[in-house]
């Protein structure tokens, strides 16, 4: 997938293509975050119902910045308030965050199930092509396998990070220390520079979980 400007040409060369993207990643944004408010109410924290954060509308876990860094640059982010301080479990912190990747991990084997199960006993397009219905499961799943992957990361701001910190009290000291901001934050700009191994791990996952239909 083309970053840094180039995706929103797929919307005059593939806009098929362009909207799926657009509407899959907005889904799976708005649900990850979704599940991080949910996990939140569960510990307890009424954060997510007190901002207006419990809602479908993409504007309000986006924002005007990453809904246009996703028809631009296909890049997106999104935000849930909680307050920690509130978490019943001793693990809350780790349960919340994992919520968002773990929601993710569930829309892409709900994706590719359904694309695998399309292809196996419906019929593809011209050339043995698919449709653009299947198209858009597939890359569904595969967008919900890289967030997953992505999200996972022991980075800050990543829900990696938070959930590693919750079970590694010594990496909770590391991240927590001002000093070595300016290494995470290099080591998560870093990550950019290698997306593509993101994408040929999510790709290698689902081309092992679709071997199980086709």
């Amino acid at each position: 997938m083309p970053v840094l400007g180039l995706f929103i040409e797929y919307l005059t060369t593939n806009p098929t293509f362009f909207v799926s993207i657009v509407v899959a990643v907005i889904i799976s944004v708005v649900l990850h975050e979704l599940a991080h408010g949910a996990a939140a109410i569960w510990q307890g924290d009424d954060t997510p119902l007190v901002t207006g954060h419990m809602t479908w509308n993409p504007m309000v876990h986006m924002g005007g910045f990453s809904l246009f860094l996703l028809v631009m640059a296909g890049i997106a982010f999104g935000q849930m308030p909680v307050t920690p301080s509130r978490f019943r479990s001793r693990y809350g912190n780790a349960m919340v965050a994992a919520a968002g990747p773990l929601t993710n991990l569930l829309l892409a084997l709900i994706g590719l199930t359904i694309f695998a199960l399309w292809i196996k006993n419906g019929t593809l397009g011209p050339e043995g092509v698919p449709t653009a219905g299947q198209q858009f499961f597939w890359l569904f799943g595969m967008i919900n396998l890289v967030l997953c992957v992505f999200n996972m990361l022991p980075l800050p701001p990543l829900d990696g990070s938070t959930v590693l910190a919750d079970f590694s009290p010594p990496f909770r000291r590391i991240m927590r220390n001002p000093d070595n901001q300016p290494f995470f934050m290099g080591a998560f700009l870093l990550v950019f520079f290698f997306a593509g191994r993101i994408f040929d791990t999510a790709g290698k996952i689902a081309d092992a979980y679709l071997e199980l239909f086709i």
